[in-house]
């Protein structure tokens, strides 16, 4: 059987659904998206879910653009059809199809639902599929969570919680129900030490994912929420610009422990778990390398700060720990360069931002603490 024959034989009992420009319910209900648009366009960002299944490959689409400045809009499709033509047509028809057929719930989009999405849903329109696109594509729709962000930041209330380096801030955040996960959206711990073993999203994918976190939480009732305090970058990522600014001003929570808890913790969080992260998707030994450059690199990028000589020092004994890692599998001789970076380096840091923000402070406790506070007070 065609790939024309089955996907009319997998229509023919489903109505049409009509095009959609509803994207709030389209992103409450997580629908399967199809990015037709070129890889270079998704790689620069794109929507959680989304699918790309392009109506033409980077280097097509820059011959089509090409030609449409130099020759006109007639001169450019038609070169486009030329390009887009026999098996490398039936491929593409073939894999929108398998989609459809996977996704009967779901819409395709291109960069503004113009002449791209419109040829892709004739094209399976004519092999027996009516599948809907979105009506004004990926800038429409981009432009809507853009606005939600502005919209939460600007009628939401939020509370920070701060605290040195190692207190467990983000332990605080997985008990709350509505904590905003800043670093988990950017797939980065955010210090200099935050990289994780796979690549952080693109700035338009990480804001994306963040407005449809406040999408569904405002849809469910939530109107207050809790943040880890953060600077303007985490690793790459940059937090939207009026959020950032507000939570210079929000209500702060501080976390508190012990030097010697927040040692272990960071031993867990940066060392064990992390070059495990590394191992589980590299490989033993590769991992442990590319963990162990990860690492030293993290350090480097803060050497200014720490000067040309404790710089070296630190280096130096982060590297005898990393070889016994390696060579035995013993992670103890990590604890020497976390507990100097931490009461050289960042405590020293936090302590200033503290006496900073001293007045912001409206609670101070550990962890257990924090977290009941948050739970009880303030309409949490």
């Amino acid at each position: 059987m065609t790939t024309k024959s089955k996907a009319r034989n997998h229509s023919a009992d489903s109505k049409p659904r009509p095009d959609s420009d509803d994207f709030r319910h389209i992103f409450l209900r997580d629908l399967p998206l199809m990015d037709t648009r070129a890889p270079v366009e998704f790689n620069k960002g794109s929507f959680p879910g989304a699918l790309n299944l392009p109506l033409m490959t980077d280097n097509e689409r820059q011959r089509v653009g090409t030609c449409y400045k130099q020759k006109g809009q007639q001169a450019a499709i038609a070169l486009g059809h030329d390009l887009v033509s026999g098996p490398i047509k039936e491929e593409r028809i073939a894999a929108w199809a398998a989609f459809a057929r996977a996704n009967p719930e779901g819409y395709l989009f291109c960069f503004r639902g113009g002449l791209r999405s419109q040829i892709t849903q004739q094209w399976l329109a004519e092999a027996g599929i009516a599948y809907p696109r979105i009506v004004g594509g990926y800038k429409a729709m981009r432009t809507f969570l853009l606005e939600e962000i502005e919209s939460a930041v600007a009628n939401c209330a939020f509370t920070v919680v701060g605290g040195m380096t190692g207190t467990g801030k983000t332990e605080v955040l997985e008990q709350l129900d509505n904590a905003i996960d800043l670093e988990g959206h950017a797939n980065h711990r955010g210090s200099s030490f935050g990289k994780r073993a796979t690549p952080q999203p693109s700035q338009i994918s990480f804001e994306n994912a963040l407005a449809i976190d406040f999408l569904k939480r405002r849809a469910r009732g939530q109107q207050r929420f809790v943040l880890e305090d953060e600077s303007r970058l985490i690793g790459r990522c940059s937090l939207p610009y009026s959020l950032h600014q507000n939570m210079r001003s929000y209500p702060l929570v501080w976390l508190e422990d012990s030097l010697e808890s927040r040692v272990e913790r960071i031993l867990k969080a940066y060392v064990i778990d992390l070059s495990q992260e590394f191992i589980e998707l590299h490989g033993q030994d590769v991992g442990l390398a590319e963990f162990a450059d990860a690492l030293t690199q993290s350090l480097a990028n803060i050497a200014k700060r720490l000067g040309g000589l404790r710089y070296a020092e630190l280096d130096k004994v982060m590297r005898t720990a990393l070889k016994e890692q390696a060579e035995k599998g013993c992670v103890d001789l990590h604890r020497n360069w976390i507990y100097a970076l931490l009461h050289d380096y960042y405590d020293p840091m936090y302590a200033y931002q503290l006496k900073d923000n001293a007045e912001r402070i409206e609670f101070r406790g550990t962890q257990r603490e924090v977290v009941s506070y948050l739970r009880n007070n303030s309409g949490f």
